[in-house]
């Protein structure tokens, strides 16, 4: 397997600068997520490093090796993609092999790598089955099997399971997290799936329009987002962010004040009064029980979701018109009724007015 380094890379349409300067470094035998919003420029980064997007500008490093201008055929990858890609009239004896025979490797070496790869992935019964003949889920572990067959120095995966459904989704996660344990290799996967996200990776790289807002773990990303794109982007359901201001300070603690008027305290750092903030308050760590020094809200609930293990509350607070609320179990809660919730200050979020975070 390989080390990635990604150096100041950058790619521009015409006048468009889409990719703004990406550094970035991936461990040998590490798994990392590349998520983002719709356009972020994710998919175009992971383009560039199989070598099937021209680089602009900055070097891509497989290895000891600058690939930057290299062939993407020469680059030693492997790519899965979401539509799977598969030869509808090969077995998948047949697609599991295609690539090796093209690189007239031994017939004894495709043999074997192809019986490897098949009992890795429980394909072993599969192999004279057309791809009209599998299901789904059998289709991506082909598509992943032709990946695997060459012995790549990296594994990059396109959105590979957005075509599956719910059930399945999950079941072919936990494959990817399993054979990435077993190969012990180095992969770079791209998703707008948070679940998939968190659940994957050995780190999270967050892209905005075209640059990286944050590098983390999933825990770190989660718990600690550095800007308030982050801070919206990761979670589900997605933070309330409200206006608030400093409104006191002794120089150990700042009084906060939210829009609608509701006060708490919290470390004061650096804030002096007056400063303007936004607050961050997820949903899941709201709770109807109050506690001392708890931020106090009253809600007024717009719409209920009651899924048994949890209720899901959508409606505004005083100064917020939008609010999310996700509680534990099953609770009755009348549509346009008020809500009294309560919030643990120190997991409230603070940012300051360029969204960049406050840690206290």
């Amino acid at each position: 397997m390989s080390t990635l380094s990604l150096t100041d890379l950058r790619k521009s349409y015409g006048d468009a600068e889409t990719i703004r300067g990406i550094d970035l470094e991936v461990a040998d035998g590490e798994f990392v997520v590349l998520v983002g919003s719709s356009g972020c420029g994710k998919s175009t980064v992971l383009r560039m490093i199989a070598g099937l997007e021209e680089v602009t500008s900055g070097t891509i490093r497989i290895g000891d090796r600058d690939v930057t201008r290299v062939p993407a055929a020469s680059r030693g990858i492997a790519m899965v993609f979401q539509s799977y890609a598969l030869y509808p009239h090969m077995t998948v004896r047949e697609n599991l092999s295609f690539g090796l025979r093209n690189m007239r490797t031994p017939r004894e070496q495709i043999a074997r790598q192809v019986a490897d790869a098949a009992a890795i992935l429980e394909l072993d019964t599969l192999l004279d089955r057309l791809p009209a003949q599998l299901s789904g889920g059998q289709r991506q572990r082909v598509a992943i099997g032709r990946a695997i067959v060459r012995d790549p120095s990296l594994f990059l995966f396109d959105e590979p399971l957005s075509n599956l459904d719910a059930d399945l989704r999950v079941r072919m996660r936990q494959e990817l997290a399993s054979l990435h344990k077993r190969l012990g290799a180095t992969m770079i996967y791209v998703t707008h799936d948070q679940v998939e996200a968190m659940t994957l990776a050995d780190r999270l790289v967050v892209l905005d329009r075209g640059q990286i807002a944050q590098v983390g773990t999933p825990l770190e990303v989660y718990d600690h987002p550095a800007n308030v794109f982050t801070a919206g982007f990761i979670g589900s359901p997605r933070i309330n962010l409200l206006d608030a201001r400093v409104v006191a300070t002794d120089g150990a603690e700042a009084l906060v004040e939210l829009a609608g008027g509701a006060r708490f305290a919290k470390p004061a750092g650096g804030l002096a009064a007056g400063d303007m903030l936004t607050v961050g308050l997820r949903p899941e760590h709201l709770r109807r029980d109050a506690a001392r020094g708890a931020i106090a809200l009253e809600m007024t609930v717009e719409a209920v979701e009651a899924l048994g293990h949890s209720t899901f509350l959508y409606g505004a607070i005083p100064g917020a018109s939008e609010f999310r609320a996700k509680l534990d179990g099953h609770h009755h809660v009348a549509v346009d009724g008020v809500v009294p919730l309560f919030a643990d200050p120190a997991r409230a979020l603070l940012f300051d007015r360029s969204g960049k975070a406050l840690i206290r």
